[in-house]
């Protein structure tokens, strides 16, 4: 074989090996592009486009049930949950709420900064827990997450206050709230709350029965409303107080039209 065609065979097979290397450089570039979107696409849907359409659903509509709900039935509880439009509570019972759980409701933004320092320096100084949860940061909890606590259910918690309260008017926020807040023995909703505690509608709710629903709300499994030890009574005549500061001083406005500056 002439040298020169042991030349040309030997640089043709240089040539294909070097296209060989180049063809699989492509085609690892392009199946690590291809990852990288794939990723971006799952956390997108996962993190952004599944929260905010499910948070768009429930502005529309109540949930049919949650993730406690349907830890109570597991638990052998008959669940009674009857959703109605905050239009057909009574006033009482949304003064009330906000002046035992959330004072500055209407003004925050979701998570009162100024509760939660004096939780912290609270909780420095030891003894009974403090929380500082917001409406905003239980309606996520109740409509959204699991009931236990952790630091990765609070991240979630964090994420999806911060989107109700993008998305939602504050009206919207306490009426989800009351209907889905647990008041013990299986009620959920002020509604199923009102009409087993006190034989009466959500609408028709007292100053004083709304206070007492609102003051068993931290432990509704462990106190009662329609048969008050000592605490809830103390507890219920301080709400019925605030609650009258409430309506007098306007700091509902953002969820009741009557008490809107006229």
């Amino acid at each position: 074989m002439p040298q020169t065609q042991r030349r040309g065979d030997k640089q043709r097979a240089r040539d294909a090996r070097i296209n060989l290397d180049l063809d699989l450089g492509r085609i690892k570039r392009r199946k690590r592009y291809g990852l990288f979107l794939t990723t971006v696409s799952v956390l997108f849907i996962a993190f952004v486009l599944a929260p905010v359409t499910w948070a768009g659903a429930y502005l529309l509509f109540d949930p049919p049930s949650t993730l406690l709900m349907m830890q109570r039935a597991a638990e052998g509880q008959t669940i009674r949950h009857q959703p109605v439009p905050i239009n057909r509570m009574s006033p009482h019972i949304v003064r009330a709420v906000i002046a035992a759980e959330d004072a500055n409701f209407c003004t925050h933004d979701g998570f009162d900064v100024e509760a939660i320092q004096d939780a912290m320096r609270a909780n420095a100084r030891g003894g009974r827990t403090r929380g500082a949860s917001t409406i905003s940061q239980q309606t996520a909890k109740n409509l959204f997450l699991w009931p236990e606590r952790s630091w990765v259910r609070k991240g979630f918690e964090t994420y999806f206050t911060a989107l109700i309260e993008f998305m939602w008017p504050k009206r919207r926020i306490i009426e989800a709230y009351l209907n889905a807040a647990e008041w013990g023995d299986g009620n959920f909703g002020v509604e199923a709350a009102a009409r087993s505690r006190f034989g009466v509608s959500a609408a028709d709710l007292t100053p004083l029965q709304a206070a007492r629903l609102a003051a068993v709300l931290p432990s509704p499994n462990r106190w009662s409303a329609e048969s008050p030890g000592p605490y809830v009574r103390r507890r219920a005549a301080s709400i019925v107080e605030r609650a009258r500061i409430v309506r007098n001083e306007r700091t509902a406005s953002c969820a009741l039209i009557m008490d809107r500056p006229s």
